[in-house]
């Protein structure tokens, strides 16, 4: 029988978790595995950090549907972190609520205009390519490669096209973490003001910097211009289970996304709202902003120290909780994870980053991206010793 429905594969890295359980007979992240490859941060208190709720108050009202644009005190809640930790002026009718900041993304690039062509790095976050290809949305990739070290120059997204553009960047980046702070940031916001030219930047991994950096630090006018930002509970917040995303946008913006939520989503649950409003309890915030940034900068200078003593070369940004390593001896990641799986360990390739989509050919065949995000301190030294291990069986 024909199916009515259109195949869609899975992104990338589920192409690498369904490998790994048809290698090693379970599933990623259970007892004895190593998550390497996969993006979530430690969902427990971290040193120095506020407790994490463990519970969350749902009265009668909360049982109700939703309101389509998110709880209002979740929006004001949003709204009065961003003014506190970036001098902003924005307000609840400048935030729209979703269920993770993925659902963000794709219900802006559904209702983008047809004539608009997206810029993206050609190294970038991965269900960018799948959001793109499936929204048939055009797009022009802006080279982003070792030649470069992965930092595309701001001017190679923000030069005039032929026609109206929208910047799609992540920052820090998604995989290689490289972040976009001061001049570079403010002009890419800049020119955002400008008629026919947009900036969506997702800041899913603001807090993993030191100092947390946002877009927003650089408005004068959120409602002059087509900038849209979107924020997550899922890393710096340490609740990716909860799915609550937002973007902060100007009021024009947020009623068309509300006008989609009363037909398309019927609002975000309401319990998993209650819990985000007390992450970003105001007492709560200042400790968030301290010990998250200050954990991952300890894990991503101890790792990469060690990895470079493994022989990797490494292009790593200084945001995220994601180490971006190039192989030596024109080895590849797919080779790594033929190793590494019946060790019960992962690493996210490459070429699942490369938003050409070359396979094989992929300037990004030696590349991996490692995740420390999930790591406990103390697996450190095991974690070393597992990958050196692998490593040195490639190169017999």
């Amino acid at each position: 029988m024909t199916s009515f429905l259109r195949y869609v594969p899975p992104m990338g890295i589920y192409e690498t978790l369904y490998a790994f359980l048809g290698a090693f007979g379970t599933y990623m992240g259970e007892r004895g595995t190593h998550p390497w490859s996969q993006g979530f941060p430690r969902t427990v208190p971290l040193p120095d950090g506020p407790h994490l709720p463990s519970t969350v108050r749902v009265t009668a009202d909360h049982r109700k549907y939703p309101k389509a644009w998110g709880l209002p005190a979740l929006r004001e809640a949003i709204a009065a972190y961003y003014r506190a930790s970036y001098g902003v002026e924005v307000s609840a009718d400048n935030v729209m609520v979703f269920a993770g900041g993925r659902p963000a993304i794709v219900a802006l690039l559904l209702f983008l205009e047809h004539d608009i062509e997206v810029r993206v790095a050609s190294t970038e976050y991965t269900p960018y390519y799948d959001i793109l290809e499936r929204l048939r949305r055009s797009y022009h990739m802006v080279h982003s490669g070792a030649g470069n070290r992965f930092r595309p120059p701001v001017d190679a997204y923000t030069a005039p096209g032929d026609g109206r553009t929208l910047m799609l960047i992540s920052n820090p980046c998604n995989p290689t973490g490289v972040t976009r702070t001061g001049d570079e940031l403010r002009v890419l916001v800049e020119a955002s003001r400008n008629d026919g030219m947009g900036l969506l930047i997702d800041e899913a991994y603001e807090l993993l910097h030191d100092e947390p950096v946002s877009a927003l630090a650089h408005v004068d006018d959120i409602e002059d211009g087509n900038l849209f930002v979107v924020g997550a509970a899922t890393k710096g917040l340490q609740a990716p289970g909860i799915r609550i995303g937002w973007v902060v946008s100007a009021k024009r913006h947020i009623e068309v996304l509300g006008n989609f939520s009363s037909f398309g989503m019927g609002g975000v649950s309401h319990p998993s709202q209650c819990y985000a409003v007390e992450l970003l309890h105001p007492i709560r915030v200042p400790r968030v902003r301290r010990a998250v940034p200050a954990f991952y900068a300890s894990q991503r200078a101890r790792y990469g120290e060690a990895f470079e003593g493994l022989g990797l070369e490494l292009f790593s940004g200084d945001g995220g909780f994601y180490h971006w390593c190039r192989l030596p001896d024109e080895l590849t990641a797919q080779q790594l994870n033929e190793h590494l799986f019946k060790r019960g360990a992962a690493i996210l390739k490459g070429t699942d980053c490369d938003m050409a989509r070359l396979g094989d050919a992929s300037p990004l065949a030696s590349f991996f991206r490692f995740s420390f995000g999930p790591l406990a301190p103390e697996s450190f030294e095991a974690d070393i010793d597992l990958l050196g291990d692998a490593l040195r069986e490639m190169r017999s």
